[in-house]
């Protein structure tokens, strides 16, 4: 039997419409996708293509134009309580108050959500975000990394079966960053399904099972990161060879072809027509020796930057 989705979003349409100012912005157009249970679920998109509305729809701070929603089977029309009791949201700003300590933060939310003091784990969860030293320290006197740790724990305290972080790294360190991936690998690892919006597409590669796009208010890719990596057909491979090269070797399968010194050449080539063994075969035709080779997949980025352009154009 299949299990059913963590997520479950039909035709999700959100209009901006300030009185008396037309029709507004659309800022969704019909955004339909599931989030599979236990996965890490990626949702990318350029700055204003609908994650944040979509998100805030989630969390019940912004009301849907039409289409439907469920968090763990719970409609966020029907069953709004429910379904706000079945996720988590941290959000981008740090948002608590700074004059609390970080066991007060938590007690509070968890008072928030009805969660009896003898039920709370503000402790527990001070200590699985790495916070346990800090417990009884003002907020405000926490360095930013701290502060967003504390807000995936504020996130967690009714136990929540689906957590949303909304770009939980923007503006920290490369150390930093590693400790929150660490961090959200293991709330996944401990059956938590996660959904991730950034901007560091490495992020989204090193961390998501599977990736949705949305661009202009549309969703324009839903598929498993491998997958989705696996779009980009171009390949590039960087040729040294013996002597000067005067020009590049011409085939139809090759799509760029670029001098970086006397003696290097970087081709591209498409990977769906050609393979590396066939283009060093082209350089060697010329009457050249090669001295050392080197390739570069494409990787989410490229992906990202297609798609996106692609859905521009079409627009």
């Amino acid at each position: 039997m299949e299990q059913p989705a963590a997520i479950r979003i039909r035709d999700l349409v959100k209009r901006y419409a300030p009185a008396g100012q037309g029709e507004g912005k659309l800022a969704l157009k019909g955004v339909s996708f599931d989030v599979p249970q236990g996965e890490i679920f990626g949702l990318l998109g350029p700055n204003g293509a609908g994650k944040s509305t979509l998100i805030n729809i989630l969390a019940g701070l912004v009301m849907k134009t039409s289409g439907s929603a469920e968090i763990w089977g719970f409609n966020i029309d029907k069953d709004p309580r429910n379904a706000k009791r079945a996720i988590g949201i941290v959000p981008q700003e740090i948002v608590f108050d700074p004059f609390f300590t970080p066991v007060e933060v938590l007690d509070i939310q968890a008072g928030l959500y009805g969660v009896p003091k003898a039920a709370r784990r503000s402790l527990e969860l001070l200590g699985q975000v790495h916070l346990s030293d800090k417990a009884n320290a003002y907020s405000r006197t926490l360095s930013g990394g701290m502060k967003r740790r504390l807000l995936i724990a504020k996130a967690l305290v009714h136990q929540p079966p689906v957590i949303v972080l909304d770009e939980p790294t923007a503006g920290v360190d490369v150390e930093l960053r590693r400790q929150l991936w660490e961090l959200v690998s293991d709330l996944n690892a401990h059956g938590v399904t996660v959904v991730l919006t950034t901007h560091y597409l490495e992020e989204a590669e090193e961390l998501c099972n599977r990736i949705a796009i949305i661009n202009h208010g549309e969703l324009i890719a839903n598929k498993p990161t491998r997958e989705l990596v696996e779009m980009a057909r171009e390949k590039v491979v960087v040729v040294t060879v013996d002597k000067p090269a005067p020009e590049c070797p011409a085939h139809p399968a090759i799509l760029k072809c670029e001098k970086s010194g006397d003696h290097t050449l970087e081709i591209t080539y498409d990977k769906d027509r050609s393979n590396a063994g066939e283009v060093l075969s082209l350089v060697q035709a010329m009457g050249f020796g090669i001295v050392d080779v080197s390739t570069r997949e494409a990787d989410l980025e490229d992906v990202f930057v297609s798609l996106t352009s692609s859905a521009a154009k079409a627009a």
